[in-house]
């Protein structure tokens, strides 16, 4: 720490393991021990990111690369200011530190330094990112450094942020500081906005997505993109695949790579039933349970108790779960999923798209924010977020979707929107889309049969949406016939259509004319 001029601090605790971070958490009070050896934690006021304390340090080294108009310019010399201020706070304070690696492709990782004040976020951290052997910690170098500070309190004038909690980003510096929050997810997203800068200058597709191949069978890889709360997490935890990652993968020469060592899962209505693995991590050694409500007594976890925020979460190494690659590394994907969690009620539970058509909805981006996962979000709010993951592109949205369009053309990919939301209704009237029809949807996608499937052409989208699938209720895949109110259903349609015009008017001046054709109106 001292040779990166961080100097001063009390006692520094390097790459302690599970059981240790686990007993000094617990002698600094910061949450008490669970069932089975978790790890139950509360984050205070912050349950959710915070993507408008986030902001990019205007260097002239990244000036032309970074997409402004989606992430906050910061003035180097205020975060000059902010930096030292921070370190100045940390004088005399126990830290923890943890070098992992971001991304299980040695050849295209990223050393990364966790600085973090708190105990159970260096748990949490090593249990995100990828576990060095002990014999790679003896030269290990960082490329980038993350401090965390909860206890420091920004000044958003003296700053250059908004408020007294702040991320910021000096790719320049090679530093991240974090401060003024406890949400421990802003530690993995911070590493990887850092690879979706970092990656697509080296021609490497970086993707918010889960991903899973067939057993034994490593060619045959699916991926999943979507936002928090589409079911990224669930749907790939399928027991009949093996599961490369939940949450954030490369696409490389090579093929498909997990950035990440662990998965954060989202807990809210979680089940033994319908998601057997992920519940059993909730009682296993180490797993850290976020913002959950538990009997005093007991410490049996409430699923359905939403009163500390619907963003409850557990984290856990990968390897908890049973189906989990070794290797965290994939072919080149043979199917890729759009997840959307469409509060309007409109979109079909699947439907199969054209490379055009995928490029269209990829750069759309269309889903419903869902209660918890950012700061005041209380309820679903239909949103665009482009490349399923805006919050975490600093580079413009077109460089991705150019390298995921270069991708499927070279190596082939069949290409589904699958739609996790509302059905029989509008949020507030239907009801949520039955993870089991999804998952049979799914299985037949992946498999190859739903290739077989007779199909119709969606007059509002111009998809093609199968007909019949064994195992699905055939009203489920006719949204329209799920809604009481057929005229309410088309008025709701029109809506969602005019919604993604609008939102695409932006991107027309960037695409191909193939994408252009596939455009709505």
């Amino acid at each position: 720490m001292e040779e990166q001029g961080i100097t001063g601090l009390g006692n520094v605790y390097y790459n302690l393991i599970e059981p240790s971070l686990i007993e000094e958490a617990l002698k600094r009070g910061e949450g008490h021990l669970g069932k089975g050896g978790t790890m139950l934690v509360e984050t205070g006021k912050h349950t959710g990111r915070s993507p408008k304390d986030k902001f990019v340090v205007r260097t002239p080294d990244v000036e032309d690369s970074i997409w402004w108009e989606n992430n906050k310019p910061m003035d180097p010399a205020k975060f000059d200011v902010l930096y030292a201020d921070m370190i100045e706070h940390m004088k005399g304070r126990d830290y923890f530190v943890q070098d992992l690696f971001g991304g299980a492709d040695p050849a295209n990782r990223l050393d990364v330094r966790l600085v973090t004040e708190l105990a159970w976020h260096n748990l949490f951290i090593r249990h995100m990112l990828r576990r060095p052997e002990r014999d790679e910690l003896d030269d290990f170098v960082p490329e980038f450094t993350i401090i965390n500070c909860p206890s420091f309190k920004a000044d958003a004038d003296k700053h250059g942020c908004r408020s007294e909690t702040v991320i910021a980003l000096n790719f320049a510096k090679k530093i991240i500081l974090i401060g003024g929050t406890e949400y421990a997810g802003e530690n993995k997203k911070s590493v990887f906005t850092l690879l979706n800068y970092i990656l697509p200058g080296k021609g490497i597709m970086a993707m918010h997505c889960s991903a899973n191949h067939a057993p034994g069978n490593p060619v045959d890889t699916a991926i999943f993109f979507g936002l928090s709360g589409t079911g990224k997490t669930t749907l790939s935890a399928d027991e009949t695949r093996v599961l490369i990652g939940d949450d954030e993968h490369g696409w490389s020469d090579r093929g498909t790579f997990n950035f990440e060592g662990g998965c954060y899962a989202k807990t809210i209505n979680l089940s033994a039933e319908a998601e057997p693995e992920i519940y059993a991590t909730c009682s296993m050694f180490g797993t850290v349970i976020e913002n959950m409500v538990y009997d005093e007594d007991t410490k049996e976890l409430d699923f359905e108790d939403n009163s500390i925020t619907d963003n409850m979460r557990c984290a856990y190494p990968l390897h908890y779960i049973s189906n989990a690659s070794n290797s965290s590394l994939g072919g080149h994907p043979k199917n890729i999923i759009m997840l959307t969690c469409d509060a309007y009620g409109v979109l079909p539970p699947i439907a199969r798209l054209t490379p055009a058509q995928a490029m269209y909805h990829f750069l759309s981006g269309f889903t419903s924010k869902t209660p918890g996962t950012e700061v005041g979000v209380t309820e679903p709010i239909p949103t665009f977020s482009t490349c399923f993951g805006a919050p975490f592109m600093p580079r413009r949205p077109e460089e991705y979707g150019k390298l995921l369009q270069d991708k499927i053309a070279k190596h082939g990919a069949t290409c589904w929107l699958v739609n996790t939301g509302w059905t029989g209704g509008a949020y507030g009237v239907g009801s949520r889309m039955p993870i089991k029809a999804t998952r049979t949807l799914l299985a037949a996608a992946l498999d190859g049969s739903l290739s077989d499937a007779e199909y119709r052409k969606d007059p509002n989208f111009g998809f093609e949406v199968p007909k019949y699938v064994d195992g699905v209720a055939e009203v489920l895949l006719d949204p329209r016939r799920t809604w009481d109110d057929k005229n309410s259903y088309d008025a709701q349609a029109e809506k969602l259509v005019k919604m993604f015009a609008e939102n695409f008017e932006q991107y027309l001046e960037y695409i191909d004319d193939d994408v252009k054709a596939a455009a709505i109106g």
